[in-house]
């Protein structure tokens, strides 16, 4: 019995944006709270278009926790097998919005709760019951969350679900930046469909730590130099289905083993904040692929979610609705 589509796993925060729009953060007088964290933030974006969600991440003994747990129950999103981790913090997130292109992020995430998944949080999953995994980058730069994040990919791969992997880079998080393409490149063989920036595809295959430029003032993927399209066909060759890469404006790309490549344009907005619009397609795709639908129509379907988000202050709670994209695609001329 198949009593979910899709279970994500890493990441929670309460996000703390500020609601005066273009203040500089020293400027800042109000925030307000959210819940984020992607694989969070693609649990609700998948729940608001239908899909039946659950969510494995951790949170602390704190009223942090009890705020994330609380929100992502009114969004239906299940949460009892999320576990509360003695002595941990559940991490919070402070964003300021100058748009169109300055969104400086500040991460709390000392002794996060989310770093501390184990295998046995993993093994209380019914995977069984499930379509599908959400799995990320991220949860790679620490031990045991690490593990968990192998054991869930294994376990899942095994059962015959689809595997799919957020590259979720951030630099900031390694010791060397190398080893999270070490780290990816293990896991991929157990992926079916990864998706990622240029730049967290190229940070996949990265050699050298110099070629990362981190731009701490910005909350995209730092920048790393390397041959996109080598790159490509490297993580293809590791056995996954497609490689999505998300190309912003201009929408994204679904690399297929082969040599083939689905171009499906984007959808022009005015941008408020870029914070949550990657979640947001991922959502967008994983909801068609489950659907059926052909490459082309699930990229368009993640890309409308994506546009929809950035013309909006947040992550999670900001997500489109199934009737709502369905609109916005529409009024634009279609699939």
């Amino acid at each position: 019995m198949e009593t979910y589509d899709l279970i994500t796993i890493g990441r929670c925060s309460i996000d703390l944006y500020s609601h005066d729009l273009g203040a500089p953060f020293p400027e800042i007088r109000t925030f307000g709270a959210y819940i984020g964290g992607s694989p969070l933030n693609i649990a609700v974006g998948a729940r608001r278009l239908g899909l039946r969600t659950a969510l494995l991440t951790a949170v602390g003994p704190d009223k942090v926790g009890e705020f994330v747990l609380e929100r992502l129950r009114r969004e239906g999103v299940e949460t009892r097998f999320i576990p509360i981790k003695p002595g941990a913090r559940t991490p919070a997130v402070l964003l300021g919005i100058e748009p169109p292109d300055r969104f400086p992020i500040t991460f709390y995430r000392d002794n996060a709760a989310d770093t501390q998944l184990t295998i046995d949080d993993v093994a209380a999953l019914p995977l069984s019951e499930a379509r599908a995994v959400q799995l990320s980058g991220a949860a790679l730069a620490k031990e045991p969350s690490r593990s968990a994040t192998f054991y869930a990919a294994e376990k899942a791969k095994a059962l015959g679900l689809t595997v799919f992997l957020d590259l979720d880079f951030r630099a900031d998080a390694w010791f060397d930046p190398r080893a999270y393409g070490l780290a990816v490149r293990v896991l991929l063989p157990l992926v079916d469909v990864a998706f990622g920036t240029e730049e967290e595809v190229n940070a996949a295959m990265l050699r050298r730590p110099e070629e990362v430029v981190i731009r701490h003032s910005q909350i995209t993927a730092p920048e790393v130099k390397g041959d996109l399209t080598a790159n490509v066909e490297a993580l293809l060759a590791r056995g996954l289905k497609a490689l999505v890469v998300k190309r912003g404006a201009q929408g994204s790309a679904v690399y297929l083993p082969g040599g083939e490549v689905v171009a499906a344009p984007g959808f022009p907005v005015e941008v408020v904040s870029v914070l949550g619009a990657g979640d947001a397609f991922a959502a967008g795709f994983i909801y068609g692929y489950l659907q059926g639908w052909g490459w082309y129509k699930s990229a368009r379907l993640g890309n409308a979610c994506g546009a929809i988000v950035v013309g909006r202050i947040g992550c999670a709670e900001f997500t489109p609705y199934y009737d709502e994209v369905m609109g916005f695609i529409e009024s634009r001329g279609g699939f």
